[in-house]
């Protein structure tokens, strides 16, 4: 590939032509609440895995994968020969795999893989020439979808849940990664379902426009529609790309937090709000509502936990509360409001998440599924996180305060270098 070439396919032009065919082809998600889909939480690996398991061996038609992280370790092996066995047995195997999250694991993947009959794609994979502005646009959602009909979506990337340090820096030993999932059946598959062949073409246009690769043919114009299950919950599939969807999941935070009347309780790993954000939260404090965040308590990236603790001054004045989990790495993204809104997915509330990578979240409008996640949410806040109060927080040294805002301004720095312009 020539420089002329790279030049000319990453143009604004080529990219509104390429998003242009995809509207033709009927490719977006339709972004809309669909009533009458099954609904199940899952919480961490021991609950996700055997269950993407044992529907990756009962694929009969196709699988599509989409995710972040693909470690090598016993999860990922587990994964990976299930993948295998499904592509040797006939069944269309699409998975698509971040260049960079997956860095270690993506060359083997294509070659083991492949060798078995699957299509594996690299998105975005890193190259030292071609380092810029939109290194860190990066593939950080986690989606599957096995023969049209079952979905699984949230934050679990594929990876053993002990997969990190066994102790913290303190000597103590650390638990399972905190994360969540769901499986989905019903209407709204069909909208994960568009997303990932979407993401699929756009690509195999994309390689085509840059390398000059053959394209992959374009879905199918029409999915046969799904019947609405019986006494199923209302969803909605929401996601974050470069192109039509700059801001549907910040926006539908936004409209929940500002209609809470009595609770707000989000979890999330990297929580670095915008100005819009923490105004609605301490609006909704002033107004009787109470407000909950768990957030990260181990140091597992350094600049972004710092960054994040930059932030609790003005949250904890505003009223918020701020529990901190410390058993192990909190990764999750979910939230609850009212008892009755929930969201599960891939985004974290920063800035990485909220405007350079490609994320999906589902929302479920459904009191019976909020309450059950509020329920593992609130038991986790009583038994596994500190409470930060503003009095201790104020206290602490002017070195540490120091680094918080060393921290906060890299990262807000970041965000204007890489946060410009469009593309896929």
């Amino acid at each position: 590939m020539n420089a002329d070439t790279e030049t000319a396919a990453s143009t604004p032009k080529a990219l509104r032509r390429l998003s242009r065919i995809a509207r033709g082809f009927g490719l977006e998600p339709p972004g809309r609440p669909v009533a009458g889909n099954e609904v199940e939480l899952l919480v961490n690996g021991e609950h996700y895995f055997p269950g993407l398991l044992a529907a990756l061996e009962g694929a009969k038609r196709s699988i599509w994968l989409e995710t972040y992280l693909f470690a090598q370790d016993d999860v990922g092996r587990h994964v990976a020969e299930a993948l295998g066995r499904a592509a040797r047995r006939g069944v269309d195997v699409r998975i698509m795999i971040d260049g960079y999250g997956s860095a270690e694991t993506a060359r083997s993947l294509v070659h083991a893989l492949g060798a078995e009959g699957a299509h594996v794609r690299v998105y975005r994979p890193p190259r030292w020439w071609r380092l810029g502005r939109k290194l860190l646009r990066r593939l950080h959602r986690k989606m599957v979808i096995v023969d049209d009909k079952i979905a699984f979506i949230g934050g679990i990337n594929i990876i053993d849940d002990h997969n990190h340090p066994t102790a913290d820096r303190h000597g103590t030993p650390l638990g399972p990664r905190f994360d969540f999932a769901v499986r989905l059946r019903g209407p709204i598959v069909r909208h994960v379902l568009q997303a990932a062949r979407h993401l699929w073409w756009t690509v195999s246009f994309t390689e085509h426009l840059t390398e000059g690769t053959p394209p992959s043919p374009p879905p199918p114009l029409k999915l046969q529609p799904t019947p609405p299950l019986a006494e199923g919950a209302t969803a909605q599939l929401l996601l974050r790309d470069n192109l039509r969807n700059r801001h549907s999941i910040e926006r539908a935070y936004l409209k929940a937090i500002e209609s809470a009347h009595h609770d707000v309780l989000i979890a999330c790993a990297y929580f670095l709000p915008g100005l819009q954000i923490r105004a609605a939260l301490r609006a909704a404090c002033r107004r009787g509502v109470r407000v909950r965040l768990l957030l990260q308590g181990q140091v597992e990236y350094a600049i972004q936990h710092y960054a994040q603790r930059a932030l609790y001054a003005d949250l904890l004045a505003g009223g918020i509360e701020i529990y901190e989990y410390h058993p192990s790495y909190l990764h999750a993204k979910v939230a609850v409001i009212d008892g009755a809104w929930a969201t599960v997915g891939s985004s974290n509330i920063d800035p990485y998440s909220l405007l350079l990578a490609r994320e999906a979240n589902v929302v479920i409008f459904d009191a019976r599924f909020a309450m059950q996640l509020q329920t593992v949410l609130e038991r986790a806040i009583a038994s596994n996180a500190r409470r930060v109060h503003l009095a201790d927080y104020t206290r602490r040294g002017l070195v540490t305060k120091a680094l918080d805002a060393v921290a906060y301004l890299l990262v807000r720095l970041a965000v204007v270098v890489f946060a410009q312009g469009r593309g896929y």
